[in-house]
C-alpha cells in the first residue's frame, strides 16, 4: 500500500516583498500616466494641421520618462526578488523587464518618430494596468 503525501497549503509571498512591488508598480503607473499626460501638452497642429512637437513643453515630459525608467528599473529587481527568494510567480519579472526595455527604447530609440513613440506608449500603459491589476490581487500574495 503506497501513501501519498499531503500537499502543503499554499503559504503567502512575505508581506514585505509584495507590499512593496505593489508600491513600486503603482508609482510606476503614476509617473506613466503623468508622462503621457505632459506629452499631450507639448503636441501642437500648425496651421495646415500638420502635428509636431513643442520641444520646450516636451522637456518635463523628458524629465518624468526618467524618472519612470528608474522606477521601472527598481521593480524590476523587486520583481526578481519576488520571483526567486519570495517563490512567487516569475512572469511579473518577466513583464517588469519588458516594460523596463520598452521604457529604455521608448527614451534612447523611439523618440524620434512618434509614429511609433506614441502607440509604444500606449503599450506600456498597458502592460503597467495588467501588472497593476495583478499586483493587488489576492493570487499575487500566494507562493508557487
Amino acid at each position: 500500500m503506497q501513501t501519498v503525501a499531503p500537499v502543503a497549503a499554499a503559504r503567502p509571498v512575505a508581506g514585505g516583498l509584495i507590499y512593496t512591488l505593489r508600491v513600486l508598480i503603482l508609482i510606476h503607473g503614476v509617473t506613466l500616466l503623468v508622462a503621457a499626460s505632459m506629452a499631450g501638452r507639448a503636441l501642437t497642429y500648425d496651421s495646415e494641421f500638420v502635428l509636431s512637437v513643442d520641444q520646450a513643453a516636451a522637456e518635463p515630459h523628458v524629465m518624468v520618462g526618467m524618472v519612470a525608467h528608474l522606477v521601472g528599473l527598481v521593480q524590476l529587481i523587486a520583481a526578481i526578488l519576488y520571483w526567486r527568494p519570495g517563490r512567487g510567480a516569475g512572469w511579473p519579472a518577466l513583464a517588469s523587464l519588458g516594460l523596463f526595455l520598452l521604457g529604455i527604447a521608448q527614451h534612447f530609440v523611439l523618440g524620434i518618430g512618434l509614429n511609433v513613440h506614441v502607440p509604444n506608449g500606449v503599450l506600456l500603459f498597458g502592460l503597467i494596468l495588467v501588472l497593476l491589476v495583478w499586483s493587488w490581487s489576492p493570487r499575487a500574495a500566494v507562493r508557487r
